[in-house]
């Protein structure tokens, strides 16, 4: 593992010694010793990370792991106290100041001097008992020759041993992919060739794998057969061996580990030259691993077959394989397995009626995830079949205490996936159990967050929000988070199972990373610097305590937020940096919001806030504002003076608005708002010109929404799109439907331009199209095009997401010809009062999956959509459509 929660730690050390304690006598001596501290216990963190990993002395090393948390903690914590000191020194002196009051700093001064030296010498003194302890523990340096494996430790049983025997009546779920896999096992070409298996933890890879390899049909038609655990942790030489071992039947099983890993994979490759082998790898974790077996794996033309399971896409990618991307199961196939498991030795293998309300709550709790349905079918299966044996199961999953001793299995094989993933991956992974159970969060927001929390470096070239991007599409690709889409809402969004989030919750808890109060439940878990408040605000202040809390979040709250509540809430935690209000009862935003002055993230959404206080200025670390759906209109002036905000997100919906939505108004000067990313939904009228102006200077943008542009400033706002190079998605709306935007002044859009939405009459609409090639979501509002759009739009091969809506096209027919819309998945067609005809032609479409028609009154008969064959989601609403097929 690289790198570790103690480098930003240690950055934020030498950051300091850089800019803030130069003028400090004897502070930055004691910061420095700090430092060099860390820096030294950083390589033995890393030895117990390992060792961790490898599932080694797990109980101490999670021990002395928390207590160096505990200490980081702490530093950031005096880092923090020290900066809000010098911030708070700063706003105080921007006034007069007299002598008695510079007397008064002079000695406050003095006592900072002090506080942060005896708080530094108190941390350094800890951390030398931590660093002997662990050196006692026989921690060193894994560059220095510290192995993460060692010979005189029992290695712990593999939670997945059961995976590899399954009785075959317990088998269903899966026999589509057996067949299928079997077929690449015996079928097809005689080159050598790889098939991966991947899913998340629990999934059934192992199962199909084991399944698929004891075949009769796939013993019989290779020579050689090997099936090799990998694991997280293993041993190169080990490993060739245990090959050899199944390979080389008359070398009686010897143990061969002396012999160099050359001399190994040779002795491997002449046994295997001229012969047709078939090799399951389980369990492969790392992306080097391929690199380092295939050459003990000849291409020598015979069939050969290797089979890799993995959670990991990015390792199955590492080789040239044949991917089989494995899905949580169908209702229906858990509820044969779930009954199977539970009732087979009674009732026939079938649910009794008075059980199947409870037994159909635990499976939709397992959420098609094979491993938690066996294991609590399993369960179930020795206990006496009837209703308060079910209930206390069911309650026991429900619960977040301790689950049964039985089910820990499935919190161990959830785990390994945490704990393979590196810092900052697995910071990013524990966010979600900030969040309440069946939460999806989307993409954009938790980029966001987590650039405010510190987790997001700088790579190369790559912004934050790039960077953040990579990470969640890493989780994605190692099914340690699940992703989905809604076609009424933007962008994706992503959450964690059930279970998963069980799982996360109790590691949180393990490296101190957050705490939940929920007084409904009596329950407050945690000693982390994120608090998420749940239900009742009433004695969270008193119960919470003096914890370091650095991000606040909120969830069902039942009560009005009073002023008052919110000024305590802001001293008492007044090194906040992340704070969400989203969906929180609140009408006002205290001027005390201004004292905080570590504020990187606030979100307003939707609550009833209607002004944003001055005092807003002072929050110049603020990266992102977040006021959507909210009923402010107007931002003060002071806005302009936040030259780290990087998004700017301020657009309400409006039904009886010409474009759906309110915008907001700014003053002159946000131009200098230089760093600026996001801004979305700003009104052009009135301003004119002189938002324009500003726009001009906006080179950064890569999300803008302009609204109530007139014929006055069209041209002016499309030459500042110009000078975007990096714009992504843009949104222009027309003041009224009186207004025209020509689009002949959008000559050449950004390249990485991949949404466009135009609300307004549209001129040149033909012609300029082909423009936009990258485009993948078009959205089109009162364009009132008379020619049939498809004509001109099928140009566009990357489109996959097209709205027509409120008379975006007034002629009669809509003609979706085959050869065009080859990537389209979604269509929303809406409020289209001309329409009388559609028309699909067979063919066409290919990738549509969801279909959505509303409120188009002449319209009376729809195509077949029988053709369409990747379609899940076809809904008419409020059109007269009389036959449809």
């Amino acid at each position: 593992m690289a790198e570790t929660f103690l480098g930003p730690v240690i950055t934020e050390l030498i950051d300091l010694l850089d800019k803030e304690v130069k003028s400090l006598k004897g502070v930055r001596k004691q910061v420095k010793s700090l430092q060099k501290e860390l820096e030294f216990i950083q390589p033995l963190l890393k030895h117990a990370e390992a060792k961790l990993e490898s599932g080694e002395i797990r109980d101490v090393m999670q021990v002395w792991v928390k207590h160096v948390r505990e200490e980081s903690n702490r530093i950031e914590e005096i880092i923090d106290e020290y900066l809000y000191f010098v911030e708070e020194k700063h706003h105080r002196q921007s006034g007069c100041i007299s002598f008695f009051y510079k007397a008064c700093g002079f000695v406050k001064n003095l006592k900072q001097r002090h506080d942060i030296a005896s708080k530094i010498k108190d941390v350094k003194n800890s951390l030398r008992e931590i660093k002997d302890r662990g050196q006692g523990y026989g921690l060193r340096p894994l560059e220095q020759g510290a192995s993460s494996t060692t010979t005189n430790v029992e290695a712990p049983i593999d939670p997945r041993l059961g995976s590899l025997f399954i009785e075959k009546d317990e088998f269903v779920g899966l026999e589509t992919e057996s067949k299928a896999l079997v077929r690449k096992l015996v079928e097809g070409s005689s080159a050598r060739s790889v098939i991966s298996l991947v899913g998340q933890g629990g999934i059934g890879k192992t199962t199909l794998a084991k399944k698929v390899y004891d075949e009769e049909i796939v013993k019989g038609h290779f020579e050689l057969h090997a099936w090799v655990t990998v694991s997280q942790s293993y041993n190169v030489k080990k490993l060739l061996n245990n090959l050899k071992r199944q390979i080389c039947t008359s070398d009686h099983g010897m143990e061969e580990t002396d012999k160099e890993v050359e001399q190994q994979i040779q002795d491997l490759r002449d046994s295997l030259q001229a012969k047709s082998y078939v090799v399951v790898f389980d369990d492969v974790w790392q992306e080097e691993f391929w690199g380092v077996i295939k050459s003990a794996l000849p291409n020598n033309n015979m069939g050969s077959r290797i089979l890799i399971t993995t959670r990991n896409v990015i390792v199955a990618n590492s080789s040239p394989s044949d991917l089989i991307q494995l899905q949580t199961w169908s209702l229906a196939s858990a509820w044969e397995l779930f009954c199977k498991k539970a009732f087979q030795s009674e009732f026939q293998g079938c649910c009794p009626q008075d059980l199947e309300h409870l037994s159909r709550e635990i499976v939709n709790k397992c959420q098609g995830l094979p491993l938690a349905i066996a294991t609590i079918a399993g369960l179930l299966s020795t206990k006496e079949k009837v209703e308060s044996e079910w209930q206390r199961v069911l309650d026991d999953l429900n619960s977040k205490s301790e689950m049964n001793s039985q089910l820990s299995s499935i919190s161990k094989i959830l785990c390994l996936s945490y704990y393979n993933l590196p810092f900052p991956l697995n910071y990013c992974f524990l966010y979600f159990g900030i969040f309440p159970e069946d939460y999806s969060i989307s993409d954009e927001r938790l980029y966001r967050l987590w650039i405010a929390e510190g987790f997001i470096q700088a790579r190369g070239s790559m912004t934050l929000e790039e960077v953040a991007e990579a990470y969640l599409n890493e989780l994605s690709q190692r099914n340690v988070v699940t992703s989905q889409s809604f076609w009424f809402r933007e962008g994706k969004f992503y959450g964690v199972h059930d279970l998963m989030h069980d799982v996360i919750l109790s590691l949180a808890d393990e490296v101190c990373f957050c705490q939940t109060w929920d007084e409904n439940k009596s329950r407050f878990r945690g000693a982390g610097r994120r608090l998420r408040i749940s239900g009742s605000i009433e004695n969270v202040l008193k119960n919470v305590g003096d914890s370091p809390i650095r991000s606040l979040f909120f969830s069902d709250i039942d009560e009005q937020l009073t002023e008052s509540f919110i000024v305590t809430l802001f001293k008492k935690f007044k090194l906040l940096e992340v704070l969400d209000f989203e969906r929180v009862p609140l009408n006002i935003l205290p001027k005390e919001v201004g004292n905080l002055f570590h504020l990187k993230y606030l979100s307003l959404r939707y609550t009833k806030v209607k002004i944003l206080p001055k005092s807003i200025k002072n929050l110049q670390k603020l990266q992102s504002l977040d006021i959507r759906e909210t009923l402010i209109r107007e931002l003060p002036v002071e806005i302009n003076e936040l030259r780290n905000l990087r998004h700017l997100i301020c657009h309400t919906h409006n039904e009886s608005s010409f474009d759906s939505h309110d915008g907001l108004q700014m003053h002159e000067g946000f131009g200098n708002l230089e760093d600026l990313q996001s801004l979305t939904i700003l009104e052009a009228h009135p301003g004119g010109i002189g938002v324009v102006k500003e726009l001009k200077k906006m080179r950064k943008l890569r999300w803008l929404g302009v609204k109530k542009i007139t014929s006055e400033t069209w041209r002016g706002v499309c030459a500042s799109i110009q000078n975007m190079d990096h714009l992504e998605r843009l949104g222009l709306g027309a003041k009224d439907e009186n207004e025209v935007l020509d689009l002949q002044y959008i000559s050449s859009p950004s390249r990485f331009l991949w949404e466009l939405t135009l609300v307004g009459r549209l001129q040149n609409f033909p012609d300029t199209i082909p423009r936009f090639q990258n485009i993948r979501g078009l959205f089109l509002r009162h364009s009132w095009l008379i020619d049939d759009p498809c004509k001109f739009l099928k140009v566009l091969q990357n489109l996959e997401s097209l709205v027509l809506e409120c008379n975006a096209c007034v002629g009669e027919e809509l003609h979706f010809e085959k050869g065009g819309f080859e990537k389209l998945q979604v269509l929303w067609m809406r409020k289209l009062d001309g329409l009388k005809h559609i028309e699909i032609d067979e063919g066409a479409l290919p990738a549509l999956e969801k279909l959505y028609l509303s409120h188009c009154p002449l319209l009376k008969e729809f195509p077949s959509v029988k053709h369409l064959k990747k379609l899940k989601h076809f809904e008419i609403d409020g059109s007269p459509v009389l036959n449809w097929d």
